[in-house]
């Protein structure tokens, strides 16, 4: 019997056995298909979900690759319950199937006439078609092409959407030539988003998935608008088309709070396009301004929910989802796949590290022990109230100022999550700070100077977890966060992982507040980097001290 590092159980979790030799390689090849849900010390628990299943046959593995994967690293047999289901899942993906007829119309194919049959009597679909031509065809509606491939997902039948998408009014966009080139992923990336039509390309922070935005442009030709979570991103994706493009300015407009520019490129913010006047959403006009032929969703995990709803009423637009991770917190993940697409490509930190494009890195988790005053504090109050009691104790400030010492002559972050903490930080260091309250000038100024060295340190809240590009960070020190947020731990992280000019590893620390909620919710924001193959070193705060 083989001496594998995986345990595959009936109830479709993955054991992982950390310290096997093999673990790594498992690791890299279960992770295209199955989540991780637990990462403590020794054994990592992975569960093999429908949508996994459908992501990872939509980015072109196939029922037999997983099988292979799970049969190959398994210490015992996979359990034949768990083999038919992996088949019986992965094979419902393109039963259904949307296109258009010899008429241009609309229409849900299947050559299953038992599951057509049993989808269109479900009583959400059934109002979305409106004829039956053919056994093996229905009529959709046509608004409802996005509608429906929601519903479909919820009753476990994906659609395989082939119906095509309008070209958009043409626009020359090439890649620049002068001495630089996608690198070999990102080309990938590029070529299995292109043969898709639409989806989501998941890399690491620092891996260029701007650039990705970019080759997808240039592979399409056509007037684009992309979505950007903050006017500093927005600016940083117009400089870098500027940079790697043929474009020229006058072709890019910015659409946010501040300018009201619509160009052949245009590059909006969520919060834009979400904004309310009257009830109404006061910038829908932006989505019909010009004849997009792509739209770029840029951290498509932070997608606002309004937008799925009008993103809904896009689907003859070519999409493009770029993100570091296809976690939500809210659970969304299925809305992602249904109406911006599947997974078309997805490249694991590790390899992409291991090639050089990202800097290693190391993470510490520090434990501070709470004086007596504040461990009676944080006991007897409200449950609500304890995790910001734990996040914010003082006790952490000390610690900052150890590890800022420690990192002397290094570009420092100091991340928090609430206000008032972030400005103690910011007087105890002496260091500038950047918070949702500061003006995009300043915060541009703040960043820069923080890129060419004039400052050395910066406290920055959450508005710097996305998008910022800083490329000579190399220590990261997060003090708070938003509770157990996988996705802001990998942004967080993601803030040191572009290559640095000094080859330097770069160092995550995140302080915790031993025995408190604050420890508890650090284990669930590191179940996704820990899938990654990254793994916290554990630190006492007293061994900081000089």
């Amino acid at each position: 019997m083989a001496d594998g590092p995986l345990i595959v159980q009936s109830d479709r979790t993955v054991l992982l056995e950390v310290a096997h030799p093999d673990a790594e390689s498992a690791r890299h090849e279960l992770a295209v298909f199955a989540e991780l849900e637990r990462a403590p010390e020794h054994i990592h628990t992975y569960r093999i979900t429908r949508l996994g299943l459908w992501n990872a046959r939509a980015a072109g593995h196939d029922a037999h690759d997983m099988l292979d994967t799970l049969d190959r690293w398994s210490r015992f047999p996979v359990p034949p319950s768990v083999s038919t289901d992996i088949r019986e899942t992965v094979g419902r993906y393109g039963r259904l199937v949307i296109e258009r007829d010899d008429e241009g119309l609309l229409v849900l194919r299947s050559t299953d006439k038992a599951v057509l049959a049993e989808v269109s009597r479900n009583k959400r679909i059934q109002p979305l078609l409106i004829g039956h031509p053919t056994a093996d065809t229905y009529v959709v509606d046509a608004w409802a092409r996005g509608h429906i491939k929601q519903e479909l997902l919820k009753i476990g039948w994906p659609a395989e959407d082939l119906a095509g998408y309008t070209p958009g009014t043409p626009h020359p966009i090439d890649l620049a030539e002068d001495g630089w080139a996608l690198r070999p992923y990102q080309r990938h990336a590029v070529d299995t988003f292109a043969e898709g039509g639409s989806g989501v390309v998941v890399l690491p922070c620092g891996a260029g998935k701007t650039l990705v935005g970019a080759g997808a442009m240039a592979a399409t030709r056509t007037t684009t608008l992309i979505l950007v979570t903050n006017t500093v991103s927005a600016r940083q994706w117009r400089d870098e088309l500027l940079k790697r493009t043929s474009l020229k300015p006058e072709e890019i407009g910015e659409y946010s709070g501040q300018v009201k520019e619509v160009k052949p490129v245009t590059i909006a913010t969520y919060q834009i396009l979400t904004a309310k006047r009257q009830g109404q959403y006061a910038h829908l006009a932006l989505l019909d301004a010009l004849d997009w032929g792509l739209i770029v969703y840029d951290e498509v995990h932070l997608l606002p929910a309004p937008v799925f709803k009008l993103t809904a009423d896009l689907q003859a637009r070519r999409r493009l989802g770029l993100t570091a991770t296809l976690v939500r917190e809210d659970g969304r993940e299925g809305d992602v796949f249904s109406l911006i697409g599947p997974k078309r490509f997805d490249a694991p930190w590790k390899e992409i590290e291991s090639q050089g494009f990202i800097s290693p890195a190391v993470c510490y988790e520090v434990r501070i022990d709470l004086p007596d005053d504040d461990r009676l504090e944080y006991a007897a109050a409200a449950d609500e109230d304890r995790y910001r009691l734990a996040a914010t104790a003082p006790a952490k400030i000390p610690v900052v100022r150890d590890l800022v010492a420690r990192h002397a002559g290094e570009q420092i972050l100091v991340i928090g999550q609430y206000l008032d903490q972030i400005d103690t930080l910011a007087e105890a260091l002496d260091a500038p700070k950047i918070t949702g309250a500061t003006p995009v000038d300043e915060r541009e100024q703040l960043y820069q100077a923080f890129r060419v060295g004039e400052i050395s340190v910066l406290v920055v809240s959450k508005v710097a977890n996305f998008s910022i590009d800083l490329p000579e960070a190399s220590v990261a020190i997060q003090v708070s966060g938003s509770f157990g947020s996988r996705q802001e731990e990998a942004q967080r992280l993601g803030r040191l992982l572009r290559p640095k000019q000094s080859g330097n590893t770069a160092s995550f620390y995140t302080l915790i507040a031993r025995d408190t909620v604050d420890q508890d919710f650090a284990q669930n924001r590191q179940r996704f980097l820990a899938e990654q193959g990254y793994s916290y070193t554990m630190m006492d705060a007293d061994s900081l001290v000089a």
